[in-house]
């Protein structure tokens, strides 16, 4: 059984469609990514997967429950660690954990020992009586993960759980959800960070204006979309541009920048180097960023 399963969902807001007739399943035990530029639709379908806004139409299923009739059952199941912080600031670190597993009906017993296990998973113990106001952004975060798995859940939804930590502390949280993923875990996320995705991610999706442009794993994605090499070449001469043209080379023109996609150690690259890397080449694989960019655009988004 899928853990979700969704079928030609739309969501409206009044006149405007943010999300518009996309289908895709979860697998038990599965990391996936919703992606996406901003406005593409993907934190309205993660809000619809977690019950807080409705369906305007079509089915979604969680854990084998209509999301409409059965949306109590499936939040009691469910662990959200969303963008915002939302840590009580009067509370301590540890009674943060506490409270919200009244929420669940939790035995306190075992709320007292389920907390002290995920305080130390988190690196949290020596923090436990401090306040939420006295945290930093990283151990704030590494708190909400914590408070997201109380209650033990089947599936947890990450909402862009990384935006603004510093990349010490962004790795110290992949480290726990790769953790996590080792479990068996299934666990939904959002995020801008491509690097992010293509680390931790088993498959995704990448949306754009309310619909799903692609859909696969990460590999797979690059390799259809983009390269397993990539050749960036500053301030191209016309004779480059010539040579890409006239052999039909996957590439992007970006003006002072040309990006080539290529076989890695293939002829294409060997020619390249040879003839037009002077001055100026930087030869890397490629990546989902490159995928994202040349399926959902360059330019800036309102």
């Amino acid at each position: 059984m899928s853990i979700i399963e969704a079928q030609h969902v739309i969501k409206r807001f009044d006149r405007f469609t943010a999300v518009d007739d996309i289908s895709f399943t979860v697998e038990r035990g599965e990391f996936f990514a919703l992606l996406g530029p901003n406005g593409a639709g993907k934190t309205s379908t993660i809000r619809m997967i977690y019950g807080f806004s409705p369906l305007t139409s079509g089915r979604m299923k969680i854990f084998g429950l209509d999301i409409g009739a059965d949306w109590r059952k499936i939040r009691s199941r469910l662990g959200v660690c969303q963008q915002e912080n939302t840590l009580d600031p009067d509370l301590t670190v540890a009674q943060n954990l506490i409270i919200y597993s009244r929420y669940f009906e939790m035995d306190r017993s075992v709320a007292r020992r389920r907390a002290e296990e995920l305080l130390e998973f988190f690196a949290l113990t020596g923090k436990r009586d401090a306040k939420v106001m006295e945290l930093s952004g990283g151990l704030a975060k590494r708190l909400q993960l914590a408070r997201a798995l109380m209650a033990e859940p089947e599936l947890l939804i990450l909402d862009e759980p990384t935006t603004g930590l510093d990349p010490q502390s962004r790795h110290q949280v992949w480290d726990r959800l790769f953790e996590l993923k080792k479990r068996g875990l299934s666990m939904v996320l959002t995020t801008h960070y491509m690097d992010e995705a293509e680390n931790l991610c088993d498959r995704l999706v990448i949306m754009d204006h309310g619909r799903i442009i692609a859909e696969g794993r990460p590999h797979d994605l690059i390799i259809k979309h983009a390269a397993e090499s990539v050749i960036e070449i500053d301030g191209p001469s016309e004779e480059l541009r010539n040579y890409v043209k006239n052999h039909a080379v996957e590439h992007d023109d970006l003006g002072e920048r040309l990006i080539i996609y290529a076989e890695p150690r293939g002829e294409l690259e060997s020619q390249v180097r040879e003839k037009f890397c002077v001055e100026s080449c930087r030869f890397r694989a490629g990546n989902l960023e490159d995928v994202f960019l040349r399926l959902t655009g360059r330019g800036l988004r309102e």
